[in-house]
């Protein structure tokens, strides 16, 4: 049965989905972590029901269910990290969004630290979990530039599949841009797929940029801007 629209009675994970701490998906990470009471009341059990009268907290820090829901695309410099805090210290890309948003924000998929490029925020649960599901086979495109001349048969394989550790990664497409240059598509969003199809052959991205995600093109968005995304991209993101 669905749950119902008004908060009464959602399950934990739902709950936090909603009240933007996270994914999900994330969200019952943390609960599995500890990281979320009830009431005072450490839970650990995926599927705890919940109301908007209960006092739900991450981190000791109470939650609340939104009414306002974000969806914004930002272009990340290099060297900041896709996260909600770094125990290293690292700069978060998260702190470059609007000052005057008041909601918590978090990213929907990743971008490595040292990767740039677009990547989407927003504190609606149900859209991240939905854009990010991997049957949805939403295209990521990159522009990548390499140290030293690429082969041809890099583009052969990675077209083909490359076997790596019993993972098979496949791009979408593949076209090489000049010597050292290559713009791929990829769907499958497998953890630092690029780079580890790189290192398989011994090559390594002097430079890793996605300029796409699904309809959302990075255009004149420059390095550390951001943007809401248009009804026509969510609906299209949605479909």
């Amino acid at each position: 049965m669905e749950e119902p629209e008004n908060g009464k009675n959602l399950r934990l994970q739902l709950f936090l989905a909603r009240a933007g701490a996270a994914s999900r998906r994330a969200s019952e990470q943390l609960i599995l972590d500890g990281r979320v009471s009830v009431n005072g009341e450490r839970v650990t059990v995926l599927g705890t029901k919940v109301s908007p009268e209960d006092t739900v907290c991450l981190d000791g820090r109470r939650l609340f269910l939104e009414d306002r829901k974000h969806y914004l695309v930002l272009n990340k410099p290099p060297l900041y990290i896709c996260s909600s805090y770094d125990p290293e210290g690292r700069r978060l890309a998260r702190e470059l969004l609007p000052a005057d948003i008041q909601e918590r924000l978090y990213n929907v998929g990743r971008l490595d630290y040292r990767s740039s490029g677009l990547i989407l925020f927003t504190n609606d649960g149900e859209f991240a979990a939905r854009i990010s599901h991997p049957s949805r086979g939403i295209e990521k495109e990159y522009l990548v530039d390499s140290t030293v001349p690429v082969p041809d048969t890099v583009l052969d394989q990675f077209r083909r599949g490359v076997e790596i550790e019993g993972e098979t990664y496949r791009c979408l497409d593949i076209e090489r841009l000049g010597r050292k240059s290559l713009r791929i598509v990829l769907i499958e969003g497998k953890n630092r797929e690029i780079r580890r199809v790189f290192s398989h052959f011994h090559l390594h991205p002097e430079r890793l940029h996605r300029i796409r995600i699904g309809p959302v093109h990075i255009g004149t968005l420059q390095e550390g801007e951001s943007r809401r995304l248009t009804g026509a991209e969510i609906n299209e993101l949605m479909e």
